[in-house]
């Protein structure tokens, strides 16, 4: 059991750079502040974007796992 609940959860699997993170963008604007975003991708390249969405955002990035070929990031929403 993880410390945190995601309120929702992106399906970004199969997209390729930048969708996932236009798609993070959009979809956390949905959750409430505090809230937490899970988000599934499969391209490689979302490590990297999604990392840098966070920091220039200033949404915080919990945990990120690997599950396969899959990546979780979980990501809270700050405002």
């Amino acid at each position: 059991m993880s410390e945190f609940t995601a309120e929702k959860t992106l399906d970004a699997k199969g997209l390729k750079c930048p969708m996932p993170v236009v798609k993070t963008s959009k979809e956390v604007k949905n959750i409430s502040v505090g809230g937490v975003l899970e988000i599934l991708a499969t391209d490689p390249g979302s490590m990297a974007d999604i990392t840098a969405w966070t920091k220039s955002t200033g949404n915080e990035l919990l945990k990120v796992e690997k599950d396969g070929d899959v990546l979780k990031f979980y990501v809270r929403r700050v405002k």
